[in-house]
């Protein structure tokens, strides 16, 4: 039998009907084992573990089939309690596949201490971004007469002048003493007394 005879030949559609048959369920088994090795279509909800300890998280994630990883500890949060979770990725409610990992950070027992910076004699405008910078806040603000208008003069923590160099906890309010761009009582007399004073006569040399 010549090859054109046969590749029109029935027995070479059949066999052809058959390869593609087989190729057709290898593809549908394939992709079928392949569904079910990823779990495609099967996705959980990622909850809400801001403000659980550790050990709640690991219930609650062990319970979805999740798991987690603890990355870091952030900078004590007064509105977290210590140790729960501050921050997770990805974000509650996201939709992930079991066995999904979820990346936690947890709040530090307690607030860490920073140093005080030289603020004396600089202006209000630059001490508080300063401040803020190193994670304190801008306290009670006072004005004494100085001719330095707005600048500090004093820096106080609870009532105590503080020294540059001295430690505080972050998140404490630091009190700024500024000058009011007056006189003081004291250099208002000195001044009028100056312009008070007589001027000497020069004697005259008698001819």
């Amino acid at each position: 039998m010549s090859l054109r005879k046969y590749l029109t030949s029935r027995v070479f559609g059949v066999q052809v009907l058959i390869a593609v048959a087989i190729v057709a369920a290898l593809a549908y088994l394939f992709m079928h084992w392949l569904t079910f090795t990823t779990d495609h279509g099967h996705e959980i909800s990622v909850p809400d573990l801001r403000k659980l300890t550790e050990e709640q998280v690991q219930t609650k994630l062990d319970e979805l089939d999740l798991d987690y990883e603890l990355l870091d500890s952030v900078d004590y949060r007064s509105d977290f309690l210590q140790f729960s979770v501050v921050e997770q990725d990805p974000s509650p409610g996201t939709k992930v596949k079991v066995g999904r990992k979820i990346y936690i950070k947890v709040n530090t027992s307690g607030f860490s201490s920073v140093r005080i910076p030289n603020l004396i004699e600089k202006t209000y405008r630059e001490a508080v971004p300063t401040l803020r910078a190193l994670g304190l806040e801008e306290g009670t603000v006072t004005y004494v007469p100085n001719l330095g208008k707005d600048m500090v003069l004093e820096m106080r923590f609870k009532g105590r002048n503080l020294k540059v160099g001295d430690r505080v906890l972050k998140s404490s309010k630091i009190d700024l003493v500024l000058g009011d761009g007056k006189m003081s009582y004291q250099e208002e007399e000195n001044a009028a007394d100056t312009l008070s004073v007589p001027i000497e006569e020069i004697p005259v040399n008698e001819q």
